[in-house]
């Protein structure tokens, strides 16, 4: 066997396994996402009326996680008369207010990162997949002329 004949072999051997990464790749973000966004839902979160967007609206998305934390930052820093937790007394009882705001946005903020990767491991996953199947097209071409040139030619 001659080394053009054995390189699209392993070619086509290395775009199968590129694939299989991506659609891997991409259910696992998609799964992620879902799984994130039902956590979520499950909680019965509603971005406050006052909130600069999504009011009203039930937390399973990033952008509503994100609008959330926002306005619990905002609440808290209106009951702590503009400071922060570290910024207030020991003693003062704003203080627990302030913590439990700052729990609250870390964990929406985790879901906003968390909705981020998701992201991140599908759009891979679809790189994988358009370069498994670049490396397939180059391995079917370069196969093409050891084909062609072991046909007898007729005259």
């Amino acid at each position: 066997m001659s080394a053009a004949v054995r390189k699209p072999a392993h070619l086509k051997a290395l775009a199968v396994v590129v694939m299989v990464f991506g659609v891997i790749f991409a259910v696992a973000g998609t799964a992620t996402w879902a799984l994130v966004s039902g956590n979520l839902r499950n909680e019965q979160i509603t971005v406050a009326e006052d909130a600069s967007s999504f009011a009203g609206e039930l937390v399973d998305t990033p952008w509503e996680a994100w609008a959330q934390a926002d306005i619990i930052n905002h609440h808290a820093l209106d009951a702590s008369g503009g400071k922060t937790y570290s910024q207030l007394d020991r003693e003062d009882p704003v203080r627990e207010t302030m913590m439990n705001g700052s729990f609250l946005r870390a964990s929406l903020f985790t879901s906003v990162v968390a909705f981020g990767v998701a992201l991140l491991v599908f759009g891979l996953g679809v790189v994988l997949i358009v370069t498994g199947e670049a490396l397939r097209r180059v391995a079917v071409r370069l196969d093409a002329p050891a084909v062609a040139a072991a046909e007898p030619v007729s005259v």
